[in-house]
């Protein structure tokens, strides 16, 4: 690697070191056992097919160009970061950011299955924050839909010529706010109320919301502050990723 490079992984590292540490506490993440086991396989084979796309897709990526593997590790710590940060919210529950749409506007929302999977793993085994038995459904919330829908919303705005940072901020806070909207439909299902699903998953969701609106738009500006300081420090990394060209991926 050369001596940019060796300093943005560096620097990812140290990043990740200083702020990943967070108290245990009950968060956003499915907890352990907190869902029946019939949903934690349920959940967790319909996030194969992802997983697999993203294994190929980050593969394909390293073998077009191995200086991506910088701005990827420095993603994937991104991701692991932000969403080790944990506020309170009501009812002794947390919000937390999920900094996936990062990865998802670099490397396309497949490549970040696999690092959001990664996380989600070491902060289930180091933090307890989340669950091995909940790890598919965590990660179809966090790890594919999110990170999907933040890459569709990213690409609209640039067909539609917005301005590219202002697509970055919608980007990242409306992928954060359709993560937790996916999370409350999974534990909906689970525990729908008498008055239906839907009632079930608006009351999940609104357990969060005061927390998680705000949280969704520092994300968003979060993830442009990234960016910027990307396009000033790795123009060559950006550039080989796709961001600068304005490449499809």
């Amino acid at each position: 690697m050369t001596k940019r490079q060796k300093k943005l992984l560096i620097g990812s590292i140290v990043f990740a070191a200083a702020f990943g540490i967070a108290p245990n506490v009950n968060a956003m993440h499915i907890m352990e056992g907190y869902l029946p086991l019939g949903f934690c396989i349920a959940w967790g084979i319909v996030s194969i097919p992802f997983l697999v796309k993203g294994f190929f897709s980050i593969q394909k990526k390293l073998e077009q160009e191995r200086k991506n593997i910088t701005i990827l590790a420095m993603s994937g710590a991104f991701i692991f970061v932000i969403s080790s940060l944990k506020i309170p919210s009501v009812t002794g529950s947390c919000s937390h950011m999920t900094g996936t749409a990062l990865g998802a506007i670099l490397f396309g929302p497949s490549a970040v299955s696999i690092l959001g999977m990664i996380v989600l793993i070491f902060q289930a085994v180091l933090l307890a924050h989340g669950g091995l038995t909940t790890l598919g459904a965590n990660t179809f919330s966090m790890a594919i839909a999110g990170p999907f829908l933040a890459y569709g919303i990213y690409r609209l705005c640039k067909k539609c010529n917005i301005n590219q940072r202002i697509g970055v901020f919608f980007a990242a806070a409306i992928g954060d706010l359709f993560t937790y909207s996916i999370t409350s439909l999974q534990l909906a299902f689970a525990y729908p109320s008498e008055a239906g699903v839907w009632v079930s998953a608006a009351k999940f969701l609104s357990v969060f919301a005061p927390t998680q609106l705000p949280l969704a738009v520092i994300e968003g500006f979060l993830t442009v502050v990234v960016m910027i300081t990307l396009e000033n420090y790795a123009q060559p990394e950006l550039k080989s990723a796709g961001y600068l060209e304005n490449e499809k991926r």
